[in-house]
């Protein structure tokens, strides 16, 4: 593993695959490109022909929203709460289990294919006893645009404001996605 959580400001450059905690099979996010712990976080992924398997090579919404999930109350509620316990990602683990709890609204504007990548743009709107509810966008991105210079001045503001150019194609709208950290001697 590089780095643990607690030696970065931010995700931003930090390898997904050290955030979340789940399987490679089923990691949706490949690269953090914007990254403001109280704000939100822009990532990326690139749909695989795993995700597509038996599905026309469409990449369905429900994976969408996972994606989503992810980057936003996935990635992030893992960064917050190992600085907040003073835990890396490993011993948060042994302690807590990350769950999707709940949806309120999706709005689908346009689809994705395989090979095709998005960015997810997360507003978190709540973050609370190990809990946080994101507000936010998935968009197509364009062919062949370098994302990481793309986003190196990115700032809040553009991400409240969904401030992109008109080459990104909206593909969803997701409103009060809500994750939470339950501690592990509740469950088992």
């Amino acid at each position: 593993m590089s780095k643990s959580i607690l030696d970065i400001q931010n995700l931003v450059g930090y390898p997904p695959k050290n955030a979340l905690l789940h399987g490679s099979t089923k990691r949706l996010v490949d690269e953090f490109l914007w990254h403001q712990p109280d704000k939100g976080i822009v990532a990326s992924y690139t749909p695989k022909k795993r995700d597509v398997k038996d599905h026309f090579d469409l990449f369905r919404g429900v994976d969408q929203i996972e994606s989503f999930a992810q980057a936003s109350i996935g990635a992030c509620g893992v960064f917050s709460e190992c600085k907040k316990h003073h835990l890396n990602q490993l011993q948060l683990k042994e302690k807590f289990v990350p769950t999707f709890i709940s949806i309120g609204q999706v709005i689908f504007h346009y689809y994705l294919m395989v090979d095709e990548t998005f960015i997810c743009m997360a507003n978190i709107k709540f973050y609370k006893f190990r809990q946080m509810i994101a507000d936010g966008r998935i968009y197509k991105v364009p062919r062949e645009l370098d994302l990481k210079q793309y986003f190196k001045d990115f700032n809040a503001e553009d991400l409240k404001n969904y401030n992109l150019s008109k080459d990104f194609k909206l593909v969803a709208e997701l409103f009060d996605v809500t994750g939470r950290a339950i501690k592990k001697d509740i469950l088992f």
